[in-house]
């Protein structure tokens, strides 16, 4: 398939298709120049040497002694004081935190004397900017020891900053009055980080229960700055709520109102099993912050294409963990996702495990869109806009929706629209075609059921189906290929026909249409050959008993390995769920062929060129 959706490639740039992918392109273009942007300030930023030595002397001396004249000077030093932690909270927040460290060795003697000083976060918003500077040195990912330690340092002067009167209670006094109540002092700051949790849920959500809704009182900026708190807390549970009541918290304003920060580190902590927060928060994460829907959906192909399964159920399994299928439900998010795998199949020339990944994700949401239970919800047709929505409507059927008899009917239906569809003078653009092209490859269970089909049914019939075959294997017709497919598949498909009721057979008997198969100038000819022999292995009478030895003989290129075992894991898992009359007699042969396969395919197979950090760069770019 190579040469034909390499040419698709080279057509869509060519052409003119104009979809929300560029969104993605644009939103990185933001993030990119965000964090020019960021390093330019952090440079440009300067906190003098001798400031820092100079506020450094004053909290050790100030820390040492608790005379009059000491609460004095401290008192007098806190507007400049202030001003120069707010200079060091704007060179902090473009750094990580062990550039940060680099930068400023001693900072966090200063900041933890400074954290223990009551005068100090009493004043102002010294406080609040001493827990952003905090925040800055909080590693997300501690690789060592040493940030191990720093993260647990950081989190103490955190909850003692959030428990601190504003009038500078002794410590001493905090536990006395801890005792008394009966509380050791862990039970008291968990159910004081409960409560702060629970306010701050109450303040974003409203009062439900009364019916007053109260998210008026609490203004943009300060949800702004309470996301921004949580980004090096994220992972801790007791913050969970929170995140949710975050998450799902909408201003009255149409811009954002969390950091990207926080809704960066949310997604992270999502798909890396960190944090377990509702479904509708992930859903509403994902509608309010594009690049972490991208991020997500780029995860998950990376993990599909690199794993090595020979269980199709084990990628279905992936595919609803993720989450995208149901998220997918909003079209919104639906549109986005698509894109992605639309532009995946263009940057892999159409990997055969790239197309097996869009078959079975569309499997995944159509199930998910079924089983979603809102009042109201889109449609099924209006996920996959088309001109011609009879076509959509035929494709959404499922095979097993229909009895087996009629399949071929329904095959020749989609065949006749689908060829009136591309004949359509409308469609005057490799782009147009694409389109067309690329929503039949959502349906891939209809492929294999017609290569089965086409060596069952009759002359009618068979023609129709070979077309289809033809189309999705060939849908670039330039200098008539499609019809010159057609024409060397059907001596192959005629020849098959004979020999399907045969009980005994030998590999001589398929040398005719294999030779054809290494024959054959036309890539796109080879994989519909190919596919033809597969299904006469697996459906014909006598088929099975030499499928071990014919695959062998087929398999000694490298993607004809990948194509046969990505076509053997479709037919068992769609014996294996939905069941036929014969499957006894295929399920034994079909796992011993799986078995081979797997045993002759390179480890590079399943993994087309195809990376995630190259899809981000280049993921809208095929669209002008």
């Amino acid at each position: 398939m190579s040469v034909v959706r390499g040419g698709w490639r080279t057509k869509v740039v060519e052409g003119t298709c104009d979809v929300s992918g560029r969104r993605g392109q644009s939103a990185r273009k933001l993030e990119g120049g965000r964090a020019s942007w960021g390093q330019r300030m952090a440079q440009d930023t300067t906190v003098p040497k001798l400031n820092f030595e100079y506020w450094l002397n004053k909290a050790v001396e100030w820390g040492q002694t608790t005379t009059l004249q000491s609460q004095q000077d401290v008192c007098l030093h806190l507007p400049k004081l202030q001003e120069f932690l707010q200079q060091i909270y704007e060179t902090l927040k473009h750094m990580n935190s062990v550039a940060a460290i680099q930068r400023f060795p001693l900072i966090g003697q200063l900041l933890g004397r400074l954290c223990w000083n009551p005068f100090v976060i009493g004043y102002d918003e010294s406080q609040k900017t001493l827990i952003w500077c905090l925040c800055c040195l909080y590693s997300s990912e501690p690789q060592s020891p040493v940030e191990l330690k720093a993260n647990s340092w950081i989190r103490t002067l955190l909850c003692h900053l959030l428990s601190s009167s504003p009038w500078g209670s002794k410590e001493a006094d905090t536990s006395n009055f801890i005792s008394v109540l009966g509380y050791t002092s862990e039970d008291y700051y968990e159910k004081l980080v409960e409560n702060m949790v629970l306010s701050l849920v109450t303040q974003l959500r409203g009062n439900r229960l009364t019916g007053f809704n109260i998210q008026g009182r609490i203004s943009a900026d300060r949800v702004y700055t309470v996301s921004l708190f949580c980004v090096p807390l994220i992972t801790l549970p007791d913050l969970t709520p929170l995140l949710e009541a975050l998450l799902t918290h909408h201003g009255s304003k149409s811009q954002e109102v969390l950091s990207s920060e926080f809704l960066e580190a949310v997604n992270e902590a999502f798909l890396r099993k960190k944090i377990a927060v509702s479904e509708s928060a992930v859903f509403s994460l994902w509608l309010r912050h594009l690049p972490s829907l991208e991020k997500a959906t780029l995860d998950l192909l990376e993990r599909l294409i690199s794993n090595q399964t020979t269980s199709l159920e084990e990628v279905v399994c992936i595919i609803k963990d993720s989450l995208l299928p149901k998220a997918s439900c909003y079209p919104a998010i639906f549109r986005i996702v698509d894109d992605i795998f639309k532009n995946a199949v263009l940057e892999t020339d159409g990997a055969p495990k790239v197309m097996l990944i869009i078959q079975v994700f569309t499997q995944c949401f159509v199930q998910a869109h079924q089983n979603d239970n809102k009042q109201h919800k889109f449609p099924l047709k209006a996920y996959f806009p088309h001109r011609h929505l009879p076509l959509v409507i035929a494709l959404l059927k499922h095979p097993f929706d229909l009895p087996a008899t009629f399949w071929s009917q329904h095959l020749k239906h989609i065949s006749d629209m689908l060829k009136a569809a591309v004949e359509d003078e409308i469609i005057r653009s490799y782009a147009d075609l694409f389109e067309t092209w690329y929503l039949f490859v959502h349906f891939g269970e209809w492929i294999d059921i017609a290569a089965e089909q086409v060596l069952k049914s009759g002359s009618k019939s068979s023609d129709a189906l070979l077309w289809l075959l033809a189309f999705y294997y060939n849908p670039y017709n330039e200098n008539h290929q499609r019809i010159q497919t057609m024409v060397e598949t059907r001596a192959v498909c005629d020849h098959l026909k004979m020999l399907f009721s045969h009980t005994t057979l030998s590999i001589t008997d398929l040398e005719a249409a294999a030779s054809r198969m290494t024959d054959t100038t036309q890539p796109c000819t080879k994989h519909l050959i190919r596919h033809l022999l597969i299904s006469f292995l697996l459906f014909s009478s006598g088929g099975h008993k030499i499928a071990r030895e014919f695959v062998s003989h087929i398999t000694e290129a490298r993607d004809a390995t990948h194509e046969i075992f990505a076509s053997l894991i479709r037919t068992a898992y769609r014996l294996n769920h939905f069941g036929e009359k014969n499957q006894r007699t295929i399920n034994d042969p079909l796992l011993r062929i799986l078995m081979e396969v797997k045993c002759l395919k390179p480890a590079a197979v399943l993994q087309p060129a195809f990376h995630n950090h190259h899809l981000q760069q280049q993921h809208s770019l095929f669209y002008v």
